[in-house]
């Protein structure tokens, strides 16, 4: 006969010492309706005869006690966790596009926890504009006489064509109608701007002459969309920027530049930086904040002053608008590359430009630890990948240490890592699970030893990993 007096009362359950916190993080009601489910699963398994199923009061509370606490602790969870990148990408959308520097984090936490100037004008005691923060530092990096901040380069576009161009034509390159992540696609864009699309040239080839031969009356905005998630290769031609700008100050009309990534500084050959393109004549730029620049998700758009007002009080400005913490980590971010410190503080700049022996050495390090566990590793040659849409084909030479276990295939492997807390993420190349340092920071290769550790291979000798 099933004896259930070995399932304590809840009561008797809550006053345990390692409850009392989960009770005061979480609330009395969360906690109660868990130990009641652990509770109920319990009774099913010792009504059902199981040979594993506790004997004592002691170690029911016990099981009761793990079960309600994993419970809780995952109904709180929330659905947006961090994760390791071990992918190589270092601007990896689906994981969240670039990492912040400690000094925005630190910016965020600072403005965040009370009020702030976000539209007040602290010198007149008066109602001010959100569209000045950032301004000064955004103009100090690029060398833009103006800046405007909207929450997200897509909003950008938008706005700069809906403000420009509304009712009127923007002319366009054929081999420049992308699409993006997301089915993000630019002639799509246009057309909810209420810009009227404009196609020349050919995919692969667009000259000066065709750009010049579109411009009319009707004319309000010669584009250019910076290709910088695809490229074309064999038979191709395009005007320079230089050349672009030249022929829209001859006809009158302003020349823009969708710059996509927008790097501040030289990072990936064959990409270009914002100050190039506002050197070479573009009258506006936007670029994303969260890709080449390292900060957080933002459009921001660069360029002549009056058409920048002219983006800045528009209607669609207030829908698009950017927060007090997008600005607050903006120009943390900002503040770093005025310093000149960008290269060390900046997680993106520094994966960019990280050396091969300092990622060598880790992956050393990290692979003989794991051979400890039982995985049989091996570190060897591979490119890291820009990502974000940024110089396709652009690789980054890295060391990436190769992960395999008799057993079990890559896919299992790759799976039960990133069902771990906290996930791993990777990649999987020739059939092995491989493991890319250069998009982990050095505080996360212990986490990444403990993540295998939850899977440990049966205790046998291993030798040292090969190089």
């Amino acid at each position: 006969m099933t004896d259930f007096r070995i399932i304590p009362s809840i009561e008797q359950l809550r006053q345990r010492a390692a409850l009392l916190p989960l009770e005061a993080r979480y609330g009395r009601e969360a906690l109660v309706a868990a130990l009641r489910d652990a509770t109920t699963t319990l009774r099913m398994r010792l009504a059902e005869g199981d040979a594993d199923a506790p004997l004592d009061l002691e170690a029911a509370a016990a099981e009761i006690e793990r079960a309600a606490a994993a419970l809780v602790a995952r109904q709180f969870r929330g659905s947006l966790r961090r994760v390791i990148n071990a992918t190589g990408v270092i601007i990896h959308t689906n994981l969240g596009r670039a990492p912040l520097a400690a000094s925005a984090l630190s910016r965020i936490a600072e403005l965040g926890r009370g009020y702030t100037n976000l539209e007040y004008d602290l010198a007149t005691g008066t109602r001010g504009s959100r569209n000045e923060h950032a301004e000064a530092l955004i103009a100090r990096v690029t060398g833009a006489e103006a800046a405007a901040v909207a929450n997200n380069n897509a909003a950008a576009t938008m706005l700069m064509l809906a403000a420009v161009a509304r009712g009127r034509e923007v002319v366009i390159s054929r081999g420049e109608l992308v699409e993006i992540g997301g089915g993000f696609r630019v002639p799509d864009v246009m057309a909810q701007s209420g810009a009227t699309l404009r196609e020349v040239g050919t995919t692969n080839r667009t000259r000066l002459a065709d750009y010049a031969s579109a411009i009319g009356d009707r004319t309000a905005l010669i584009l250019r969309v910076h290709r910088s998630n695809f490229r074309i290769e064999g038979f191709t031609e395009q005007p320079s920027l230089a050349e672009l700008a030249a022929l829209g100050r001859r006809f009158g009309v302003p020349v823009a530049e969708d710059l996509g990534s927008g790097a501040l500084v030289p990072l990936v050959p064959g990409e270009p930086t914002v100050e190039d393109s506002l050197r070479a004549g573009m009258d506006l730029v936007c670029f994303s904040g969260d890709k080449l620049l390292g900060g957080p998700q933002a459009g921001i758009i660069v360029g002549r002053r009056e058409l920048v007002s002219q983006l800045r009080a528009h209607p669609l400005m207030r829908a698009f608008r950017a927060d007090k913490l997008t600005f607050a980590a903006l120009e943390a971010t900002l503040l770093e590359y005025v310093a000149g410190r960008a290269h060390e503080t900046v997680p993106v700049v520094r994966m960019l430009t990280l050396g091969l022996e300092a990622i060598d050495r880790r992956a050393a390090a990290l692979a003989a630890r794991l051979q400890t566990l039982g995985w049989t590793c091996e570190v060897v040659d591979g490119q890291s990948a820009v990502g974000g849409g940024s110089a396709p084909g652009v690789g980054v030479p890295t060391r990436l240490v190769a992960v395999t276990r008799e057993g079990l295939s890559a896919d299992a492997i790759e799976a039960r890592l990133r069902a771990g807390e906290p996930p791993i993420v990777t990649r999987i190349e020739r059939d092995r699970v491989v493991l890319d340092l250069r998009t982990a920071s050095e505080a996360e290769d212990e986490e990444i030893v403990e993540g295998f550790g939850q899977h440990r291979a049966p205790s046998t000798q291993h030798p040292a990993p090969s190089t």
